[in-house]
């Protein structure tokens, strides 16, 4: 900061030259023989220069009359001028100083209300790592007074916040969020995470809705189904909280790292439900379905295809309504690809891969988006949903819808 000061201190040094130097410059020249003196001086040596033209008889007495009254007229002219311009002198010298003073403070105030000095400072800051999470956290809440519109700037403090345990203070932010982006289910879920353990762990009526709201607008809303899951967990509701880890785990990459704890939790919840004699009630919470599969192109296709084209991946039925039990969306640049198709990827809620024994994997490239008609596709024969070993497909064929 010190370097962006020492430059407006050079500007502004700059700046006064330009109004100085011609008052400086004035000033010298008013510091000479004083004019009216000059004048004085002139005026007697052209008497002088009249008496001897008289004299040696080269002027009558009426000219040396008329020629000595001329002088005395512009004498008389030019120490009245003299003095004018002395005044003006005086006031153009003043007038550069009281502006010289005036500019810059005038400029000081007025950077200092509407400049962004601070914004500045910390855009230096940011460009820098932090060295500990409480300077990380400092940078955060400096960011947030002095850009309270930006939603960024709230999301982040409020994670911060979370990772250090001060859930009030992680709510807050989170709340101010959600005011500057509107309720974005993803906000919504971390704002009533947020809220429930700063509640000490308690789903409160405002959590409940908080939560209901973020799965409405998203029904596989990471957070909110986390947070869910934990809360009928505490509540030794453990079918549920299986019902909502399992939809939060079928829509996690593979190699997600916390996967293997959501599985943890899930196997916990059995295991207490078996204790606790719920066994029987167990086997009634529907085990979610997750079917793997390869999908590639063969080389003779490519040629026929753009890399914009979309392709569908999706399972359906072998005995039940043709419509498509999961569903996933890519483009022929994304090929080949490994897809998993879950319960959590259904079209219709009533329709889910668990429900149905047999399905058929279908690999579809459609120009139009259509996931049921398009110009090439693979089909897989029939295969058990249950304990399903990874699948692969191979787009080779035209499609003959």
């Amino acid at each position: 900061m010190i370097d962006f000061w020492l430059a407006i201190g050079l500007l502004l040094l700059v700046a006064l030259g330009f109004l100085l130097i011609p008052a400086i410059r004035r000033q010298h020249v008013a510091s000479g023989k004083d004019r009216a003196a000059v004048n004085v001086e002139l005026y007697e040596e052209r008497l002088t220069e009249l008496s001897q033209q008289h004299a040696a008889g080269l002027l009558t007495a009426g000219q040396w009359e008329e020629a000595r009254s001329e002088a005395a007229r512009e004498l008389l002219s030019d120490t009245q001028q003299a003095d004018t311009d002395a005044t003006s002198a005086k006031g153009g010298r003043a007038a550069p100083l009281i502006v010289a003073l005036i500019v810059p403070l005038v400029g000081l105030g007025l950077y200092l209300h509407w400049g962004a000095s601070d914004r500045v400072e910390l855009t230096r800051e940011f460009s820098q790592p932090p060295r500990s999470m409480d300077e990380m956290t400092s940078r955060l809440e400096r960011a947030v007074a002095v850009q309270p519109e930006s939603s960024e700037g709230w999301y982040l403090l409020g994670r911060t916040y979370m990772s250090q345990e001060r859930f009030s203070e992680a709510a807050h932010a989170f709340t101010q969020a959600v005011q500057q982006a509107g309720r974005q289910p993803e906000l919504l879920g971390q704002l009533a995470q947020a809220q429930y353990f700063a509640d000490g762990k308690v789903l409160t009526p405002e959590v409940k809705t908080l939560a209901d709201e973020a799965l409405k607008a998203n029904p596989k809303e990471v957070t909110t189904l986390g947070l869910l899951g934990i809360a009928a967990f505490e509540q030794k509701d453990y079918a549920s909280a299986i019902t909502h880890w399992q939809t939060l785990v079928d829509q996690l990459p593979t190699g997600d790292p916390s996967r293997k704890a959501i599985q943890s939790g899930i196997e916990r919840a059995r295991r207490y439900m078996g204790a606790s004699g719920e066994a029987a009630s167990s086997a009634s919470v529907t085990q979610s379905a997750t079917l793997s599969v390869t999908v590639s192109l063969d080389p003779g296709v490519s040629s026929h295809v753009k890399a914009s084209d979309t392709v569908f991946v999706f399972a359906r039925a072998v005995s039940g309504p043709p419509m498509p039990l999961a569903v996933k969306r890519l483009t022929v640049a994304d090929l080949p690809a490994r897809v998993l198709l879950s319960d959590a990827d259904a079209m219709m809620p009533q329709l889910k891969l668990s429900g149905f024994d047999q399905v058929q994997l279908v690999a579809r490239i459609s120009r139009q988006g259509n996931p049921t008609s398009g110009e090439w596709v693979a089909l897989g024969k029939p295969i058990a949903v249950k304990d399903a070993q990874p699948q692969e497909l191979k787009i080779t064929q035209p499609d003959a819808k």
